[in-house]
């Protein structure tokens, strides 16, 4: 009995040490459009973890949307971005890789993305994690009243078909941050 209820506890420790959350957002305006630096806090729990080092790659999709508040109506949406991620663990070379790209990724190949290599997964992580100078709109809005909501999620659409069944409605394969932030009025 006692067994049962030290386990509890650890898993029950476990889940609160998974939090996640966006770190304060920097949104600046510049020649180039409306550029996004953030700082994502999170750890991956179990199922996907395990999966991940058992060989199978995990989707993830960060989406910024720019909306202006209007009182007669529904906000107006005035522009949106995407950046998927693709992270792997190649057991040959115990290496870990990170595509970057800002079109989804098909099953036909990785098409347009930045690659990179990393000797851990905190280090794959840690880059994935930071969000540096993202170009989220061609222009930036120079009227107020305009929020930019920024969203983190695992994508399960793009788990193997086995996965997907598995991982509906489970916790463990649950990763989901957001954070929405006012764009300060243009000087």
């Amino acid at each position: 009995m006692l067994a049962g209820v030290l386990a509890g506890l650890g898993l029950q420790a476990r889940a609160e040490a998974l939090t996640a959350e966006i770190g304060p957002m920097q949104l600046d305006r510049s020649d180039d459009g409306l550029l996004l630096s953030a700082n994502l806090h999170f750890e991956l729990p179990y199922q996907i973890d395990d999966a991940l080092r058992q060989g199978i790659p995990m989707y993830f999709v960060a989406d910024a949307q720019i909306q202006r508040e209007r009182w007669y109506w529904s906000d107006q949406q005035l522009a949106t971005a995407s950046r998927h991620y693709r992270l792997s663990h190649q057991p040959l070379t115990r290496r870990w890789r990170l595509h970057i790209s800002s079109t989804p990724f098909s099953s036909s190949g990785l098409g347009l993305a930045l690659g990179q290599t990393f000797e851990s997964l905190d280090d794959a992580l840690a880059s994935m994690q930071r969000i540096s100078r993202w170009k989220i709109m061609d222009t930036a809005p120079t009227q107020s009243g305009v929020s930019v909501q920024l969203r983190f999620r695992i994508d399960l659409s793009q788990l193997p078909r086995p996965l997907q069944i598995g991982a509906l409605g489970r916790s463990g394969w649950n990763l989901q941050l957001s954070r929405t932030q006012m764009l300060e009025d243009a000087p």
